[in-house]
């Protein structure tokens, strides 16, 4: 089996190679997993690098199975992708930005909170990641133009396990990083602008998808 999936190995490493690019730039899932890890705690971070990871396990496997055909066979549908995507990070940056002056108490039961929380920040992290739709034709594009017209089921799984793997370690690193003890004392005592700014770079990621929602 290892060595059928030899001659595949290249491009796997050059697609994964492909999409890193889109996954390392700022978005919405940046902005929402560096605002959970700040505002709440690193297993919060974490949880949500982990939904991040398996909403681009969502797309990827939508994209081998050809989701990027449907949607350009059928433009209206990713039309309504992009509409409800956008109204739904503008949502989100609604609710960031009604809260954003209210104190965060970390306190002896911080830890517990956070216990509590981190399902939460799991969802959202998923949510944000399958609320743009764009990530869906970034793969269905990737994969159209790289995969091999022949590509076995083992040569699919081990892109997908790539695709988790680099979604996940990367939101992880940020989640990571922005929950050390420096970034945090300076979200406390900063955060109605950073949450406002968040909201505010949320909201017109939203408003941008629905602006071009009919430039399919």
């Amino acid at each position: 089996m290892t060595q059928s999936l030899l001659p595949y190995l290249g491009p796997v490493g050059l697609i994964l190679l492909a999409l890193l690019a889109g996954v390392v730039s700022p978005g919405p899932s940046f902005v929402q997993v560096a605002r959970i890890a700040v505002a709440r705690s690193r297993a919060d971070g974490l949880a949500a690098a982990v939904g991040m990871g398996l909403g681009a396990l969502v797309f990827a496997t939508l994209a081998l199975a050809g989701l990027h055909a449907v949607l350009t066979a059928v433009p209206a549908l990713y039309v309504a992708l992009k509409l409800l995507g956008g109204l739904y990070l503008m949502w989100m940056a609604l609710n960031i930005w009604r809260d954003a002056s209210q104190p965060l108490a970390i306190s002896a039961a911080h830890d517990s909170v956070a216990r509590h929380t981190v399902g939460q920040s799991f969802r959202l992290g998923l949510l944000t990641q399958l609320s743009n739709p764009k990530c869906a034709v970034v793969y269905g594009s990737v994969f159209a133009a790289l995969l091999p017209a022949q590509f076995p089921l083992a040569a699919g799984l081990l892109l997908l396990a790539g695709v988790l793997l680099m979604e996940t370690a990367w939101y992880a690193v940020v989640a990571v990083l922005l929950s050390a003890a420096a970034p945090r004392a300076l979200y406390l005592r900063s955060k109605t602008l950073v949450d406002r700014t968040a909201a505010g770079v949320m909201a017109l990621l939203g408003l941008r998808l629905v602006a071009t929602a009919n430039a399919v």
